[in-house]
């Protein structure tokens, strides 16, 4: 199984910026799939995730701000994410799960880093 983000970068208060994680070696509409973050000297934290059918949760501080999606025909993951502030600063990791009808994630792409300025 094979994660790659892409779609980080630079942006000011208020910006957005698209994440996107290609999927390979994997099943990948059958699971759920996730969106985490770690910022400077803090640890990894949950921020979204959705399930083979569509159920999708957020973390609370970024509800009505960011939208996850899936592309079952492309096996692509996305993060849309709006009105970004400097607390969403961090890398940002796609992740997956090896085991059917779970949300517990235990595989990893290497990150897309994602630095909101003030």
């Amino acid at each position: 199984v094979q994660l790659v983000e892409s779609g980080g970068g630079s942006v000011q208060s208020g910006g957005s910026l698209r994440l996107s994680c290609a999927v390979s070696g994997y099943t990948y509409s059958t699971y759920c799939m996730g969106w985490f973050r770690q910022a400077p000297e803090k640890g990894r934290e949950f921020v979204s995730s959705i399930t083979s059918d569509g159920t999708t949760t957020y973390l609370d501080s970024v509800k009505g701000r960011f939208t996850i999606s899936r592309d079952n025909a492309w096996n692509t993951l996305n993060l849309e994410m709006n009105n970004l502030k400097p607390e969403d600063t961090g890398m940002y990791y796609c992740a997956a799960t090896r085991y059917m009808n779970s949300c517990d994630f235990n595989i990893w792409g290497q990150g897309t880093h994602v630095s909101v300025s003030s």
